[in-house]
């Protein structure tokens, strides 16, 4: 039995795209992020910090999605999305795996000054554009690797493209997409595929980014 604990539009949309990607049976325990329900004793069993995901899973639970990424792929190799130590792509792979948190915490620190606090007084303007810029900054990253190739990888598709593509999706509440093309063009590539939309069927009524973009207040 293999069940994911995921809220919508989360970090935890990675490991629901990913395992539809290898093709995996699972259910899903759906969680919001604003009713508390994260932080009751039942959860926090499951994830101490009380975040998402959560993922049962061979008789544990993991609920890093980095970590997540890492396990479903070296446990189930034949999905052919991983890259292993002695393999020629093995170092960018990580690369791309842990580039993926850089993108995630500029989003986190966006989101929290765009949504989670509540009140204007609460908010900087400054913080907003300058986590906006170093968004964009690190996007341009992703843009200058993706120029000849679809994928992040020369040989293909792997599962580093869901972990850093779910950031690009978010990005796009935050950095007008038409500002890297190439990253754009990604994004729809992404987003043509037949596991991201059966994923994004499943995510949930969206609840934290309910506008198309969040610009800073005198923007």
């Amino acid at each position: 039995m293999i069940r994911l604990h995921h809220c919508p539009q989360a970090r935890s949309f990675r490991t629901l795209w990913l395992m539809h990607e290898m093709g995996l049976d699972f259910d899903i325990r759906h969680y919001s992020f604003f009713d508390r329900s994260l932080r009751h004793p039942d959860y926090l069993a499951l994830s101490p910090a009380g975040r998402v995901p959560a993922l049962e899973i061979d008789g544990r639970v993991l609920f890093e999605s980095g970590a997540i990424t890492e396990y479903l792929v070296e446990t189930r190799p034949d999905c052919g999305l991983g890259r292993f130590p002695g393999e020629e792509e093995r170092a960018d792979w990580l690369e791309w795996l842990h580039f993926a948190e850089t993108i995630g915490q500029h989003l986190a620190i966006l989101t929290q000054q765009h949504i989670a606090l509540r009140e204007d007084w609460m908010r900087s303007p400054t913080v907003m554009r300058l986590e906006a810029k170093r968004l964009e900054k690190a996007l341009e990253v992703v843009d200058r690797a993706l120029e000849g190739r679809d994928w992040l990888l020369p040989s293909g598709f792997s599962a580093v493209d869901t972990n850093l593509g779910y950031g690009v999706m978010i990005a796009r509440r935050f950095v007008p997409a038409d500002l890297l093309p190439g990253v754009d063009a990604y994004y729809h590539r992404l987003a043509a595929r037949p596991a991201f939309q059966k994923a994004m069927g499943e995510d949930g009524t969206p609840e934290i980014y309910t506008r198309d973009f969040y610009g800073p207040p005198d923007a």
